[in-house]
């Protein structure tokens, strides 16, 4: 394994190998090389002197110089648990797994090794803090500053040369420096929005700085939003008036535009708006994929919107969400007393009321397989007969079709027909999921912020920039639909008007629940049940402290060391 150098050697890379280990009885007769090192036992102790010191002129009796008292030690001991030994040594015997000397430590050898790895860790240490951008401050356990970056000086506009050495509340009000609370609770923070001035908002990140389970200083590391928090702002307030605008000129306006209920500017939404654009002089059928949520029908309204004359009808059935036995009367209508219950006067079917315009069949996988067939037939014949008619009525509709299943899949299994849907797959509009287009999020949420702001008469004034960070990295697994949820939620509660953190969605707050430890049905051992046992505990206390593992490890009553042990075991 190779040794990073800014790390302590292992005591195999300092042993010396020029000795000689003796009993004093051996002392007499023993022939040392003149640089060797001479190592003497008596009883359970032993003396060591420098072979060039053991002249015939000078006795060899080891109560005297130039004997020295050493110590026998693992070549196994770590460094850092050699270096107190070496107070009272000179030099260390080193002895392997089956008692034999190996080599031996000389103190000046190991502590030229030390103050070379701290040299190379400095080096390091200095060279990447002149390296960040960000600005990087330590402060120690007095609050004296350790470390103040460039980027430090630039955000807060104080020199290192002015700072170092002092003690950070001579800067900043108490109540702004969140280092101060990693220092005192053992609080972290990560991408927290944070304001130290009035004229400043920084995404501070913090964290205690242990050594021995004992807090020695924290460390706090900050990026410059002010610009962005203020952009944020201006965007919001320039959004309001776009979104009234548009709403003010949709009233005056008949032929309003097709995609203004489509929001985002991202290449994706770009690309399927030029798609649609380009089916304004066909009547080919269209078929819509994306995951739920991701607004199918709002597309499927464009594409009618794009084609279909401004009083032509645009008729959604959701084939999911009727019962398999309607279906048929649903989408052909009926004749007057074609089944037990009907309406006497009949009823038009879907087919029917999108005479002229779209029929939009929204999550088509769904579709029984019979009204499959029949469907099949009505679009090559364009005829069909309604429930319990003789009369066949000429089909004059367009179809827009949408589903959030794989269609291959469901025809190779046999759910879906493979004929229908090559029917239907003529054109293919397939709308990507939030996730991959997130830049659109910023503009969806200002859009839903201005409805629900007007919906439920509450005015926003402000925007958290870490809600705005939360918005951008969560995966919106529910897609748009979630995100107008979210955006929903957040308007309810901000009753002073700023959106907080603190009201998003659970899922949103960057939090993961640790599930619950299941147990297997199958007897365990005794220690197996305590361990699992201990986890549940260990979790919960975690849980309960929101993830601060020191303010957990109080809680349980053990050292911050041990959870650490624990969680990793």
């Amino acid at each position: 394994m190779i040794r990073l150098k800014h790390k302590l050697p292992a005591l195999s890379e300092l042993m010396q190998l020029n000795l000689l280990t003796c009993t004093i009885e051996e002392l007499a007769s023993a022939q040392p090389q003149p640089d060797a090192a001479v190592f003497v036992q008596t009883d359970n102790a032993w003396h060591v002197a420098h072979a060039s010191q053991l002249t015939d002129d000078h006795p060899r009796r080891l109560n005297e110089a130039p004997w020295e008292p050493a110590m026998a030690i693992p070549l196994t001991t770590p460094l850092s648990e050699t270096i107190p030994l070496l107070q009272d040594f000179d030099k260390l015997l080193l002895i392997d797994a089956s008692g034999r000397p190996t080599g031996y430590l000389d103190r000046s050898c190991a502590l030229s090794a030390i103050f070379n790895a701290y040299e190379v860790l400095e080096a390091y240490f200095e060279t990447m803090i002149k390296t960040m951008d960000a600005s990087i401050s330590v402060i120690d356990e007095e609050t004296r500053i350790m470390v103040w970056t460039e980027g430090a000086e630039q955000i807060f506009s104080l020199k290192a040369k002015d700072v170092l050495g002092n003690p950070i509340t001579q800067y900043f009000p108490l109540d702004m420096l969140e280092t101060l609370k990693s220092l005192h609770t053992g609080q972290s923070l990560y991408r927290h929005q944070h304001q130290p001035r009035e004229d400043l908002v920084v995404l501070i990140n913090t964290n205690p700085i242990y050594l021995h389970d004992k807090i020695i200083g924290a460390v706090a590391a900050e990026t410059d939003i002010t610009s962005q928090v203020r952009l944020n702002q201006e965007l919001l307030n320039a959004n309001k008036k776009v979104n009234h605008l548009q709403q003010e000129m949709a009233k005056m306006s008949p032929a309003s535009d097709p995609f203004q209920q489509i929001k985002g500017t991202s290449l994706a939404i770009r690309q399927i708006k030029s798609m649609i654009e380009k089916l304004s002089a066909t009547q080919a059928t269209v078929l819509i994929l994306g995951e739920s949520g991701v607004g199918k029908e709002l597309f499927a309204k464009a594409v009618h919107d794009v084609r279909e004359g401004a009083n032509a009808p645009f008729v959604p059935i959701n084939c999911g969400a009727i019962s398999p036995t309607l279906f048929e009367s649903e989408l052909f209508g009926y004749e007057k007393g074609a089944f037990s219950g009907a309406d006497q006067k009949g009823k038009k079917g879907m087919i029917e009321l999108a005479r002229g315009g779209t029929l939009f069949l929204d999550e088509v996988g769904e579709m029984p397989l019979d009204m499959q067939v029949k469907l099949l037939r009505v679009l090559q014949e364009k005829k069909y007969y309604p429930v319990g008619g003789t009369k066949q009525i000429e089909a004059d509709f367009r179809i827009v079709a949408a589903t959030n299943k794989n269609l291959e899949a469901l025809v190779k299994e046999g759910k879906f027909r493979e004929d229908l849907y090559y029917r239907l797959n003529v054109v293919t509009l397939k709308i990507p999921p939030l996730r991959e287009r997130i830049e659109d999020a910023i503009e969806l949420a200002h859009f839903f912020l201005y409805e629900f702001s007007l919906r439920y008469n509450r005015p926003i004034h402000a925007i958290s920039q870490n809600v705005m960070q939360n918005l951008m990295n969560y995966d919106w697994p529910g897609n748009i639909r979630e995100l107008r949820n979210a955006i929903e939620r957040l308007v309810v509660f901000a009753t002073d008007g700023v959106v907080k953190e603190e009201d998003l969605p659970y899922s949103l707050q960057g939090q993961v629940k640790s599930p619950a430890i299941e147990l297997p049905d199958d007897l365990i051992s005794l220690q197996e049940e305590l361990e699992a046992h201990e986890r549940r505990v260990i979790l919960r206390a975690i849980e309960l402290e929101n993830g601060n593992k020191q303010a957990a490890a109080k809680r349980l009553g053990i050292s911050r060391a041990t959870l650490y042990n624990k969680l990793n075991k």
